[in-house]
């Protein structure tokens, strides 16, 4: 590779020093070598921020006032970065050797390739793909996402089964490569999300815009995962449920908005009453705050959400089924045995 793209990788942080103390040497020790590593944090309380500044120099420094959640965390600091490329990174994720080259590599073949997501392996169990993105994610017909790898709390043994560079719907936001300028042409993450589903959505709307996405699973990551909250958490339960809803309504036009999400809520409360009889009220009242959530973003708050830019471009990695029957009707636990094309 003669000419090499300028890369940044930036890690949002908050409070986050054990994960920086144990991962940032893996990301420094990167073979790469037109790349900055850029700490971008989010106002924390720890001190995560002297700690890099003492042990990691090389390390670029951008400090918010303000928690903004990740899609507004990433959005401020997008807007100091000029390089071409930019890494997406948690900063809970250990990156192998040459995890960068050939994800560039794919960059450089194609210029209507927006973002790249690397194969995501789980951190704990370094021979099974990880719940957020594993090898690439795709969406069924009614808004959920699954992923190469990973169909609802099913995870695959990485058995090199999903090793081919294929086009997805989405990239995982635990590690995602992405054309710097096509971020900012969208206007990046919705804000409005503040957590969970955002990637997801800037994902459509590129693909809306004509652009792709696609994963690359020669680059190799490892994520911890959960290290904010965990899959049962309300909160999270509530962001999940009410920014699908949102991206639904975004992205989706004329009657299959209606009956999409339609079908949503009804789907939606069977699993808040399924949870409710097996002992999870707290599931019920999240799921219910996420409607009503999305009620309040429709009639209040739909100025502050990001639209896409334009609708017609060729969407890849949906799945035109529902997820939920083929699993848990019909007992399909692996990617490969729902999409029997997967190149």
């Amino acid at each position: 590779m003669d000419y090499q793209p300028t890369v940044a990788v930036i890690i949002l942080n908050w409070n986050g020093r054990k994960y920086l103390e144990r991962f940032l040497p893996f990301i420094l020790a990167s073979t790469y070598k037109n790349m900055d590593v850029i700490l971008a944090d989010n106002a924390s309380t720890d001190d995560s921020v002297e700690y890099v500044q003492l042990h990691f120099p090389s390390v670029k420094v951008l400090i918010n006032t303000s928690n903004e959640g990740f899609a507004g965390g990433y959005n401020w600091a997008m807007e100091h970065i000029n390089h071409e490329i930019s890494v997406l990174l948690n900063s809970d994720v250990e990156v192998s050797e040459g995890w960068i080259e050939p994800v560039i590599s794919l960059f450089e073949k194609d210029t209507t390739l927006a973002a790249v997501q690397p194969k995501i392996l789980d951190y704990n169990n370094r021979d099974q793909f990880e719940y957020a993105g594993a090898a690439g994610g795709w969406i069924d017909r009614y808004g959920y996402p699954f992923s190469k790898g990973r169909i609802f709390d099913s995870i695959e043994k990485d058995s090199h089964q999903y090793d081919e560079v294929s086009q997805i719907f989405w990239a995982s936001g635990a590690a995602m490569f992405i054309r710097t300028a096509i971020f900012k042409e969208m206007k990046g993450f919705d804000t409005f999300f503040f957590a969970h589903q955002e990637e997801i959505d800037l994902c459509w709307r590129m693909q809306h815009a004509g652009y792709k996405i696609v994963s690359c699973p020669s680059s190799v990551v490892y994520h911890i995962g959960g290290g904010t909250l965990s899959k049962d958490n309300p909160r999270k339960v509530f962001l999940n449920f009410r920014n699908n809803l949102i991206m639904l309504f975004k992205n989706l036009g004329g009657m299959e908005r209606l009956w999409v999400i339609g079908s949503r809520f009804l789907l939606d409360a069977i699993s808040a009453y399924k949870n409710v009889i097996s002992g999870q009220p707290s599931f019920f009242v999240a799921v219910a705050k996420a409607h009503f959530g999305f009620f309040s973003w429709m009639i209040f708050n739909q100025s502050k959400s990001v639209f896409p830019l334009k609708k017609g471009g060729k969407i890849a990695g949906k799945f035109d089924g529902n997820i939920i029957w083929e699993h848990f009707i019909k007992g399909k636990k692996r990617f490969s045995e729902i999409i029997l094309d997967i190149k």
